[in-house]
Parts: C-alpha cells; structure tokens; sequence
C-alpha cells in the first residue's frame, strides 16, 4: 500500500505521519524547499496551533460547511492535536480566548514537531512540483511531476487555498480537483484587512490600539459583528487580529458599504469617561483643546479626533462647552469607519471557498467522484474564524485522510 501526499503544511504533515502507522510507504510531495512554510507565519510567528474550546462550542467558529467537520473534529480533537505537539516536544500554553500556543513562542518549534511525527522511517520526503494527478478508471493512480511520475493506491491533496501564494497555497489542488471532475466554489478572502473609505486613516498608518470595541453595521443597520481585540491602522484602511476575525462577516463587501464603530476607550462607560475628560480639561486648563488630549490618546490619533470632532482645535479647554464635551465622549466610543472592500485573496490568512465538501465523505475525507483521491485542509470549502480554528480544521482533517488512506481495501 503506497499513499502519495501533495502538500507538507498541516494537514499533510498529520497525514503523513497518520498514514505511515499502517502504509507500507508513504509519499510526500512538497514544492518548497523547507515544509511547513505557511504555518511559520502564522499567529504572527508564534503558531496558534488550535482552540480549548469542547468541539460543540468549536463547530460553531466555521461559518461555512462546519457540520462536513463534525466526523473529523470527533475523530480527532484539539486535545489530540495537543498531546502529539507535546509528544513530541513542544510545550503548549493557552492564551486569551482559549488560544493555544508553544510556551516558546516559535512557529518553527510546532514544525519541528510536526516534522518528528510525519517523517518515519517508511515515509519518503520528495521536493518536486505536482504537475497533475495519474486517474484510470475512475481510480486514482498516481501523480505527474516535471520530472516524471510517481505510482501509488491512495492520493491525499493537501495543498492549502490561494492565500499567501508565497508560501506554496497558490490554487494547485483546485486544478487537480477540478482534472477529476470535481466543482471548485470560487476562492474568496477571508480573515483579511479591510480597506476603508475615509483615505485619513493613511495618516494613521502603523498605529496599534489595543482593547478597543469594534462593530459592524450593514447596510440595513443591523449589527453583524462586534468584539474586543487590537487593531491596526494602515495606508488603506484597518488590520490586526479583531478587524480579520470580523472580516469573515462582512459577506457583502466589495458590493455594500459596512458601517464600523469603534469603541476607544471600552473599558470606561460614557459617564466615566466625561468624568475622565473633565478632570484632564482641569489639568490642563489653560491649553488648547488639540494640546489637552496627550494622556487621553496616542499623538497620531490626536488630529484626526480633534477634525472629526469638529471643535476649534486652538479653543481653551477652559472655554469648552458641555455639547462639545458630550460630542467628543461620544466620537471617542462610537469612532467611524466606512468599510468598502478588502484586501486580495492573496493577502487573506485563509481561503473561504474550495473543493465542494458535499463531494466528499465527511467520514474518510475520500472522494465521492474518484476512488482513492482523498482531500484534506484548507482545499476544502471549510473556514473558520480567528483563534486556532483553522489549523485545527487542517489537523483534523489531515488525520482522517491520513488514517482511511492507509487502509486496506
């Protein structure tokens, strides 16, 4: 029994390793020259390797298809995934929001684990291109390379969406989909940086608020998202951590306009926070109101709140009126964005979209159109939210490829 494997990042690592226990040989094919190359990158480097959360609670962060997770997520858990990482090696720590993460803070350290785990004595690493897959007879027979071909039983394509295509996720495994007759949903960002109508924000480019509130309105002015994070301005709009996890619910943007509100200050109410801004104006009761608000803001951010706020910048604090008080209470925690579009699909941390998961057995990850063509990971049209999530969907189902590839029969 010979199992091929297109992709050494997550789930082709799980399923290499998975796959090895009970294979005769194992075949992993990666592009690049280093595997793991994408999950390097992620949680800024760090690896937020999966959630705490109990898998009810978990199947929940997938917006899209997450009952097509259920089998895998049971089958293998965040806690599995955990205990193979420590295993071999790495201790892991959990963070707010029940992120976890190597104690070490090094994306390379869960790679290493991951490596120690899929490369056994019977699993051969290859560095080649996969040009297309070897299908007769509706079974799948092998793959094509430029340097010739490999035979196998079993093919896993566990190549990752479209973004970051530096990395190797650059839409190979739709092509290879699509060669044996599978629908392809089309790629989509998501967990993305959000461009936003005022150009301002510009101005604000690389400051990082942290503990904000930030809401989203549609266009018929109902909330469709709101939480607390750290955020990020840039030269086109907003980023950081709380702006992607909200990106994934602006599901028409690029055609409507979404109303943003950000909440400066959300650890004060608006009373605390007059109370606040009254005992600063007394401090500084013969400044300008642009020259009073240094304890209360980041510099950047000063202009542009004194501009929105529309008070005359160089008026005494000490001639500043209740109304004018009140408006800046009031910028400080309903602050405004207009959210327009986002970024490419290749800048999104992760692809919505792929392999059309009602051709897939949820059960084994097996094609239901070829036989012995087994899909895994992000080439599948499952995505989930910010927090470990989408690594975990990656693992779980890498695990299941990996486990019913192996078998024989």
């Amino acid at each position: 029994m010979t199992v091929i494997i297109i992709g050494a990042g997550a789930a082709g690592l799980i399923a290499a390793g998975t796959a090895s226990k009970t294979a005769d040989r194992v075949v992993l094919i990666e592009k690049n020259d280093i595997i793991g190359k994408k999950l390097l990158i992620t949680g800024k480097g760090r690896c937020n390797i999966t959630n705490s959360a109990d898998i009810e609670d978990m199947i929940t962060q997938y917006p899209r298809n997450a009952k097509f997770l259920y089998s895998a997520l049971y089958t293998f858990t965040n806690y599995d995934i955990i205990q193979l990482i420590e295993k071999n090696g790495v201790k892991t720590k959990e963070e707010r929001g029940g992120r976890i993460f190597p104690v070490s803070d090094k994306a390379q350290d869960v790679v290493n684990a991951l490596k120690k785990y899929a490369l056994k004595n019977n699993v051969f690493l290859k560095h080649s291109a996969v040009k297309s897959l070897i299908i007769e007879d509706n079974m799948v027979r092998g793959v094509r390379m430029g340097s010739g071909s490999i035979y196998g039983d079993r093919v896993i394509v566990c190549t990752g969406g479209k973004s970051y295509p530096k990395t190797g996720s650059d839409g190979d495994g739709y092509k290879f989909a699509k060669q044996a007759g599978h629908t392809v949903i089309e790629p989509k960002a998501s967990l993305i940086p959000v461009i936003t109508e005022e150009k301002w924000v510009k101005d604000l480019m690389g400051l990082s608020l942290r503990n904000i509130k930030i809401t989203a309105f549609n266009k018929n002015n109902k909330k469709v998202y709101s939480d607390f994070g750290e955020m990020l301005f840039t030269h086109f709009g907003i980023s950081g951590p709380v702006v992607l996890s909200m990106s994934a619910y602006l599901k028409n943007i690029g055609v409507e306009k979404y109303r943003i509100e950000i909440d400066l200050k959300s650890a004060l109410t608006e009373e605390q926070l007059d109370a606040r801004i009254i005992r600063d104006f007394e401090k500084y009761n013969k400044k300008h109101f642009i020259n009073s608000l240094d304890d209360l803001l980041p510099k950047a951010l000063i202009p542009v709140i004194a501009e929105l706020s529309q008070i005359e910048p160089h008026k005494a604090v000490n001639e500043m009126t209740r109304e004018e008080r009140n408006r800046l209470v009031r910028l400080l925690k309903h602050f405004p964005l207009t959210a327009i579009n986002v970024r490419p699909v290749e800048e999104s941390i992760v692809t919505s979209g792929g392999v059309k998961v009602s051709e897939i057995n949820p059960s084994t990850m097996e094609s239901r159109l070829v036989r012995g063509l087994y899909f895994a990971g992000e080439v599948i049209d499952v995505d989930g939210y910010t927090g470990g999530y989408n690594l975990q969907a990656a693992f779980s189902t890498g695990y299941l490829a990996g486990m019913n590839a192996a078998m024989e029969g």
